[in-house]
């Protein structure tokens, strides 16, 4: 789970600690990834209070410090052997069955992601990635290049499409993050519906 970001547009607090319908929206994204693989996720985070958040979490701060949610994706990788699930902690709606399609439907491709109505077309912050992804995230890393998708093209790259992702609920609700105050307000609002 990558807990990035300096939280300066909530005044110091960290977006996974804000709550959303009455729970932190860490707690919510641990759930769902915990239902969908079986095991707790690893907490990529480098504020020294992280490992505080939640003590039965193994929290790794970033292996390359300052290099945005690309530098999360290549410590997640960096941090045991095999494919990773990396989700965002800001995603309050993230459901145990779209992780669960995500985990099944990766078994041929470095890099796996679910299609969405975003202006990336797909999510590259709720993907699952393999070794073979570290190299080419690290040749990114080492030339400034952060864009989380920037390296796709050097790996196989597979979507889970978005017909299968609406199965599972509405993509703008799954996929919903909390980056701005309005979007929190946003999250209440879908909570309660």
């Amino acid at each position: 789970m990558l807990a990035g970001g300096s939280a300066r547009r909530y005044g110091g607090r960290h977006k996974g600690l804000l709550e959303v319908g009455g729970r932190r929206i860490l707690d919510r994204v641990v759930d769902a990834v915990a239902a969908a693989s079986g095991a707790l996720p690893l907490l990529i985070a480098n504020d020294p209070a992280a490992p505080t958040w939640r003590p039965d979490l193994r929290t790794v701060r970033d292996v390359r410090p300052g290099c945005g949610s690309l530098g999360g994706i290549y410590t997640a990788l960096r941090s045991g052997p095999g494919v990773v699930l990396c989700v965002a902690w800001d995603m309050p709606f993230l459901t145990p069955e779209v992780l669960s399609a995500l985990i099944a439907g990766a078994g041929e491709y470095d890099a796996f992601l679910p299609e969405s109505g975003g202006p990336r077309r797909a999510e590259p912050l709720c993907a699952v990635y393999g070794p073979a992804c570290a190299p080419a995230i690290e040749r990114r890393l080492s030339s400034g290049r952060l864009e989380a998708t920037g390296f796709h093209g050097e790996v196989r790259t597979g979507t889970l499409p978005f017909e299968c992702v609406r199965t599972f609920g509405d993509p703008e609700r799954v996929f919903f993050n909390v980056n701005r105050p309005a979007d929190l307000n946003r999250a209440e609002t879908l909570a309660s519906t």
